[in-house]
């Protein structure tokens, strides 16, 4: 006795809904959102952000790798990840803001060790023994890197590019900037120095990051609990 084979059943017309809800979060309110869930999305991609630089600053400043390399910055990041999976944003939304914590955790280092430097670094003429770079082709982007030594000979473990130009010739001098307490990698000196200036080429990853998490949290909102998933009849 042959078996009477059944239609393939529709899609469920919420299913979109719900994958977009998954991805993006659902969103469910109407007209603007709620003043405090802006604040509470602002309040944690601050925080967020304050701790990937803050700890980046603090390591550089007393000298701990673990902190001045970004590594904590990264598990600063992945807390500010975690928070979003609780309060459930989308995944999309969560993914976007992780990768965006990664990238401010990566960056901050070299922002925290400029804080350092302009804080409490001390400025030194030192001698210019030798010019390397200037071309895309040799590795170095098309920046000239300088190799200089103190006045006693001495020469410095790292290259400068910082005031290095195409005119800069051996024998020249070129002022350098270095910390004391060799917590940071000495660099060359740049006009309007500041720990504000150094951490202005941050800001754009800090408002990128506030601005996912807002945009994040916002999205997670629900006016409801989902339904629970229909059983599906056994046909004997």
């Amino acid at each position: 006795m042959r078996r009477r084979l059944r239609p393939l059943s529709a899609p469920e017309p919420h299913l979109m809904g719900h994958l977009r809800s998954t991805v993006w979060g659902p969103a469910e309110f109407v007209g603007p959102p709620p003043w405090w869930l802006v604040g509470e999305g602002f309040l944690a991609g601050v925080l967020g952000a304050a701790a990937i630089v803050g700890t980046a600053v603090f390591g550089a400043w007393t000298g701990r790798p673990a902190l001045a390399d970004g590594e904590a910055g990264l598990v600063c990041a992945l807390a500010l990840a975690l928070y979003l999976v609780l309060v459930r944003a989308g995944r999309a939304m969560v993914g976007i803001v992780t990768v965006l914590g990664f990238c401010l955790a990566l960056q901050a280092p070299q922002a925290a060790a400029g804080v350092v430097l302009a804080e409490r670094g001390r400025v030194e003429s030192m001698v210019v023994t030798s010019v390397h770079g200037g071309g895309a082709g040799n590795g170095w982007d098309g920046r000239y890197l300088c190799s200089v030594a103190d006045r006693g000979g001495v020469p410095l473990r790292v290259r400068i590019w910082r005031g290095c130009e195409q005119t800069t010739r051996p024998g020249d001098a070129l002022a350098v900037v270095y910390d004391p307490g060799g917590q940071v990698p000495p660099r060359g000196v740049e006009k309007g120095t500041g720990a504000l200036r150094a951490l202005r080429g941050l800001s754009g990853w800090v408002a990128a990051l506030v601005t996912g998490s807002v945009v994040a949290v916002v999205r997670s909102y629900r006016l409801s609990v989902p339904p629970p998933e229909r059983e599906s009849a056994v046909s004997r």
